[in-house]
């Protein structure tokens, strides 16, 4: 059975007035949270740190940034929107002992919550407000008259009170233009994480590197590799975004459908989707959790030293010389 899904007509945005707003952290999911729920007519502060670039940015979109302590003292719905591996430490430090029963801690991604990182006090109802694409998006397309969907869910505290509560702030920040679903923390942590470990950045990044090394050790030029297996990722990625695998395959040539059919699983194989299971049970156990939370703990060394190996992959450096020669891409670089 198709689950229910949430509009605009489904939520009532009065049940948003007359309260305050804080929305803790002002980048990349805060600002498009606070700016979307301001311009709803909402009541909205910011906390942010004094002297970061997301602080000034804060400040030149017209907020008077605040502590997380005392933001979290005047606001009634209370959005934590750090980065998952400081939440904790800020939640004990200046976020639980202010929160009042009758408050709601509204979050974006259930991780800290799923996985017991945050110790809320009764009478306080927590509830997942998780729009699904980055917070630049969710500004942009609110801004265009159009929204990114959401998910809601409950936690510890909420009942159908907070649920309506739930899509009146989705529809603050535009998610009941594009559709809200309901799932639950658990459902919405363990699902995020398996796609971004084994599908989003783990497989794909992983994928692509094979790809390339494989064509350079065969004896062709890396600038060759860096299109077939980088560049052109982009093509293929906007097919399925706008009509899934059918209008992908239905676009590109037959002999690329064909050899899709035919080559792609012996590539993603059975033990590959072995893998997959162990990573998710991984999930599901609480023991990546532990493993980030600890890496963090430590002094994140590991992951440093990760981060700088990877961007030293002879495929970035052909990547940066050739995007040099594509003005039109708009090219990032870190």
């Amino acid at each position: 059975m198709p689950a229910e899904v949430y509009y605009d007509k489904d939520a009532d945005l009065g049940l948003l007035k007359g309260k305050t707003i804080a929305i803790l952290g002002y980048g990349s999911q805060g600002h498009g949270h606070a700016q979307n729920l301001r311009d709803s007519g909402c009541d909205v502060i910011v906390a942010e740190l004094e002297g970061t670039p997301n602080h000034e940015q804060a400040v030149k979109d017209g907020f008077k940034p605040l502590s997380a302590a005392e933001a979290t003292r005047k606001a009634h719905i209370i959005t934590i929107l750090l980065p998952d591996e400081v939440q904790a430490d800020v939640f004990r430090a200046e976020v639980r002992d202010n929160l009042a029963p009758g408050k709601v801690l509204v979050c974006a991604h259930g991780f800290n919550v799923h996985f017991n990182q945050f110790k809320i006090p009764d009478g306080v109802a927590t509830i997942l407000v998780a729009p699904k694409g980055p917070g630049h998006l969710v500004r942009s397309e609110f801004v265009k008259g159009g929204g990114v969907p959401c998910l809601i869910a409950l936690g510890p505290g909420a009942d159908d009170k907070s649920r309506k509560v739930a899509l009146a702030y989705a529809k603050g920040i535009g998610g009941t233009r594009a559709g809200v679903l309901e799932t639950t923390f658990a459902e919405e942590v363990e699902t995020d994480l398996f796609g971004e470990q084994v599908v989003l950045c783990g497989g794909l990044t992983a994928l692509i590197k094979a790809g390339y090394e494989t064509l350079v050790e065969a004896g062709y030029q890396p600038e060759m590799a860096y299109f077939e297996c980088m560049h052109e990722v982009k093509l293929i990625v906007d097919l399925l975004y706008q009509g899934g695998m059918n209008y992908m395959r239905y676009s590109v040539s037959n002999t690329a459908e064909y050899g899709d059919y035919t080559r792609g699983p012996r590539i993603v194989t059975d033990e590959t989707k072995a893998e997959m299971r162990r990573i998710l049970a991984e999930i599901r156990k609480g023991e990546f959790a532990r493993e980030w939370i600890l890496e963090n703990k430590a002094g994140a060394a590991s992951f440093l030293a990760l981060r700088r190996l990877e961007r030293e992959h002879p495929i970035e450096e052909v990547g940066r010389r050739l995007r040099r020669l594509m003005p039109w891409i708009n090219a990032k670089e870190v």
